[in-house]
């Protein structure tokens, strides 16, 4: 009877217009801001349509274009970790442009695993059941970032020094296979981590931690990647070298070559930046969610008439390709297995409050039995994504919060649409020449985007923030964590010389002194850590004492003229 009910539905949804196109509100969908909503009557503006639930029937049409929309709204952030992995150590363009396909893959089809709910044993779950989308997590760029430079330093990876003292990194993919190999044993922290109630793990990680580290990881990487990239390149050109081909950016050999912080560069980025401006204030509905492709299209288009697009990669970049195409020498760095572990912790919590944040979006309940085991099996698919995820060469996974922005807006909470999103992923990561495309993006335009991008983040810790209600004890928690963090920010290798001066440190005491620079240089991870200790063993404060009312000085010269009783007697 099932099945029979099954061809049914499925023969209704292929053969009726109902099934296609719905009711839905297209036209509200697909029309512009302006003139409706600047001087436009209110009689003027599209309805908007109705809310679609979890597992509401969906129209193909529509979830089609909201799994579109999804997967244009994740897009950028799913490029960007890859091309910065990639630009760090200097790989060639065809493994650079594999790594993106596999990001693009990957994501797909874990997002898959996610958006399930498959029952375990004794209660657990594995996905959350709800539209959760999961993206390579910025949390392991900045750590990243800091373990290259660590391998770099040490002579793990090739590296030369040109005449006037400016490092240049070689080529080294042992490196990243280093990040992929410690990551796949790193993640089962977060998997043991799935099994703790969800009540503990909130308690442990509050709002004050989660925030704290959200914010920081958005401030790094504005600073260590968007805004070097949008004055020409954060490969070595930003610090201006008089020889070498990192003399001018993003190399000597680029058509059209100009030092870091040239005006044209600025003028790419800031292009790219307020078409995603302009794309908020006058874009459809549809366009608002993929305003950070709108971005790089403007970018890359000008930048293309202009001369400064290198079309290689997009010529040497295969037609088709899948996973494994390209593979790396999986290994562990043990410097990086503490940092690392951090990481994982991280995406814990962000798992945490994404999947809160996509319940209450979704119109779910966020408190009980049924909230606690999604949130269980978020953080339990997080952790075997991190796992499987290195298997398939890509860096561990988070769920995107993106996403959460495209429900709110389409009003589409459906699963189906996830799936298409999912689809739409998979499409764009087998089509070879569609990476080889990503990858020939101006470093000002991708900068101009990724600036906004991870400034996002930014704003995502603070409003994790506001939920903090600001004692005297929280500000000293925060004040005490981004001291750390704000001074990594600033100073970024404050810690670096911290244990130049022990002698004949044996290898172990080597690789320990390396961890802690590692975890001590990177701000999210100095910042958390300093929160996480302050918010466990400072006690919490008693209720705040009401308001005395103020008494005013009339009225303390009647008490004054009163008679005591003393008196009156």
């Amino acid at each position: 009877m099932g099945i029979k009910h099954g061809v049914a539905r499925v023969h209704r949804k292929l053969t009726t217009k109902h099934g296609w196109l719905g009711n839905y509100n297209y036209t509200w969908l697909c029309t512009p801001t302006l003139p409706f909503s600047i001087g436009g009557r209110k009689s003027m503006r599209p309805r908007a349509p109705p809310f679609y639930a979890l597992d509401a029937e969906l129209p193909l049409v529509l979830a089609m274009a909201c799994g579109l929309q999804h997967s244009l709204a994740m897009l950028a952030g799913l490029i960007t970790p890859p091309i910065i992995f990639a630009s760090s150590l200097a790989l060639d363009g065809e493994t650079s442009a594999y790594m993106i396909s596999a990001s693009l893959i990957g994501c797909g089809i874990l997002s898959l695993v996610q958006m399930s709910r498959m029952k375990l044993f004794k209660g657990y779950y594995l996905g959350t059941g709800l539209l959760s989308v999961v993206g390579t997590s910025f949390a392991t760029l900045s750590t990243a970032d800091a373990i290259f430079s660590a391998m770099y330093s040490n002579g793990t990876c090739p590296s030369t020094t040109a005449s006037d003292g400016t490092m240049i990194r070689g080529a080294c993919p042992d490196a990243y296979g280093m990040v992929l190999g410690t990551s796949l044993i790193c993640s089962l922290l977060e998997v043991g981590l799935s099994f703790v109630p969800p009540r503990i793990l909130q308690r442990i990680f509050p709002p004050m931690v989660t925030g704290t580290v959200i914010l920081m990881i958005g401030a790094s990487l504005v600073g260590s990647s968007g805004i070097p990239d949008w004055g020409g390149g954060s490969n070595g050109c930003q610090s201006r070298p008089t020889s070498g081909i990192y003399m001018l950016c993003p190399s000597t050999q680029a058509p059209k070559a100009l030092p870091w912080g040239s005006p044209e560069f600025i003028g790419l980025g800031f292009l790219s930046f307020i078409s995603i401006i302009l794309t908020e204030l006058f874009g459809s509905p549809f366009l608002k969610n993929a305003s950070i492709i709108v971005g790089l299209a403007v970018g890359c288009v000008v930048s293309g008439a202009t001369g400064y697009i290198d079309g290689s990669s997009i010529t040497t970049a295969p037609v088709v390709t899948f996973l494994w195409v390209h593979r790396f020498k999986i290994g562990v760095y043990p410097p990086a297995i503490l940092p690392m572990l951090a990481v994982y912790v991280s995406t814990t919590m962000e798992a945490i409050g994404d999947i809160t944040a996509s319940a209450e979006v979704s119109r779910v309940e966020v408190d009980g039995e049924d909230f606690d085991s999604r949130i269980q099996g978020g953080v339990l698919s997080d952790g075997l994504g991190g796992f499987i995820s290195a298997l398939f060469t890509v860096t561990p996974l988070s769920i995107f919060a993106q996403n959460n922005g495209v429900i709110a807006i389409t009003r589409c909470a459906n699963r189906s649409a996830g799936r298409w999103c999912c689809v739409f992923l998979i499409m764009f990561g087998v089509l070879g020449k569609i990476s080889g495309f990503f990858l020939a993006i101006p470093n000002p335009v991708l900068g101009g985007v990724t600036t906004f991008l991870f400034a996002s983040v930014a704003v995502s810790g603070i409003r994790v923030l506001s939920y903090v209600r600001f004692t005297r004890r929280d500000r000293f928690v925060l004040a005490a964590a981004l001291s750390f963090g704000i001074g990594d920010l600033i100073v970024p290798d404050v810690f670096t010389y911290l244990f130049d001066g022990v002698q004949n440190a044996n290898v172990g005491l080597q690789g320990l002194f390396e961890s802690i620079t590692i975890v001590l240089s990177t701000p999210f991870l100095v910042s958390g850590i300093v929160a996480v200790i302050l918010n466990l063993i400072l006690p919490q404060e008693g209720e705040e004492p009401e308001e005395v009312p103020e008494v005013l000085e009339t009225d303390v010269e009647v008490q004054a003229r009163e008679p005591k009783p003393e008196e009156s007697q």
